[in-house]
């Protein structure tokens, strides 16, 4: 089944409420996804940056608040 999904004609905000939606949507779902052979090496390589300090993590606002600044 192929879905037809108007992205040239949505804004950024309908695109990440649609993202949004898809996340919450696959995560009720029963059974685990697969995760890709490459997922455990940037796991890894982001635990070593943080591990050296040059990543830390946001809480939830900061990052939201800097997705917002970054789509202006």
């Amino acid at each position: 089944m192929q879905l037809a999904i108007p992205l040239e004609r949505m804004s950024t905000m309908e695109k990440l409420r649609a993202i949004e939606d898809i996340w919450a949507d696959l995560a009720c779902e029963k059974g685990d996804l697969p995760s890709p052979a490459w997922h455990a090496d940037v796991l890894r390589e982001r635990e070593e940056r943080i591990a050296d300090g040059t990543s830390r993590f946001l809480d939830i606002g900061e990052a939201k608040k800097a997705v917002h600044e970054h789509l202006k």
